[in-house]
């Protein structure tokens, strides 16, 4: 695979409603739920957007999107942009984001993240330029070189979901990135001996099959995360039958969980809830699912260079 040296993105030659779109662009390609777009209305009281953030622990934080297309992040915008959203109707949101086209000093994301907990706010974050951009590259890098090569995105909110969701133009190397997404939760990253949760483990494995096999991502509950494109939308045999052996790969780390499961090797609590979060395992197959594991990662790692999730 031939690498590509690309520059840094000037966010500053491009308008802040380009720029909104672009943030909210990128928030449903990463996944986020019930985002609702204040922005466009000409009336945020503080939300350009609100969306749910959804994690693999089961955390659903109701966050507040702040698109700051200037210079820089001063103290008063930010505290003022959060005192409105916090005497908005929608009330005081979990979290507060402000995504940046300049950079924001340590200091300054301390500051602001202090006056936010004073309002209520649990946690504040903030993304500068440079941190958009590497968000942008590895969720939705087909979104950003459509941004930067002019491409006009869609006023209406239905429509630039739909233009979101539109795979055909995609190349073979955007929707390798895209399907890299999936695999970034702990199921992945975690070694078995220190897991938590065996029915959260057993589900992301299966949901990762299936979003490759289908494009529908989901989440742990069965929630339609967003849709992506599936190993049948790619063009080179080569690399669709490499996403096929990563996904045979991904079935045979299942068949090894419930064959531990089977052989109580990897044992449940006795206390009788299935969701207990202690269980008994045996270091044979916390060996085996780790190998199993790797060996899929690493497959998948060969088709695209960039990939990084690693068992730590």
């Amino acid at each position: 695979m031939i690498a590509r040296t690309v520059q840094r993105v000037h966010f500053e030659d491009f308008g802040g409603a380009e720029f909104e779109r672009l943030v909210f662009a990128y928030h449903l390609r990463a996944g986020w739920r019930d985002l609702a777009w204040y922005g466009q209305t000409g009336s945020d009281l503080g939300r350009d957007i609100i969306g749910v953030e959804p994690f693999d622990d089961g955390r659903s934080p109701r966050t507040v999107i702040q698109c700051v297309n200037r210079a820089g992040l001063t103290d008063a915008k930010a505290k003022n942009d959060m005192a409105k959203a916090v005497g908005a109707p929608t009330g005081v949101p979990d979290a507060f984001k402000f995504v940046c086209r300049g950079a924001v000093s340590s200091g300054r994301r301390d500051a602001i993240s202090a006056a936010g907990r004073q309002l209520g706010i649990k946690a504040v974050d903030v993304w500068s330029g440079v941190e958009f951009e590497e968000a942008l590259r590895l969720r939705a890098e087909f979104l950003l070189r459509r941004f930067v090569e002019g491409v006009v995105f869609p006023d209406a909110e239905a429509e630039l979901r739909r233009f979101v969701d539109d795979f055909p133009d995609l190349s073979d190397h955007d929707t390798l990135h895209m399907m890299a997404a999936v695999f970034d939760r702990p199921a992945f990253r975690t070694p078995f001996m220190a897991e938590s949760h065996l029915p959260a483990f057993q589900q992301a494995i299966e949901d990762t099959i299936g979003a490759l096999n289908t494009g529908i991502w989901r989440t742990r509950d069965g929630a339609e995360i967003r849709r992506i494109p599936s190993l049948h939308h790619v063009r080179d045999a080569q690399i669709r039958a490499g996403l096929a052996k990563v996904v045979r790969e991904l079935d045979e780390v299942r068949r090894i969980f419930k064959r531990h499961l089977a052989n109580g090797s990897v044992q449940h609590c006795s206390c009788g809830d299935p969701n207990c979060p202690t269980f008994v395992v045996h270091p044979r197959a916390a060996h085996d699912l780790d190998r199993a594991r790797s060996l899929a990662l690493g497959s998948f790692a060969k088709l695209w260079p960039g990939f990084d999730v690693h068992l730590s």
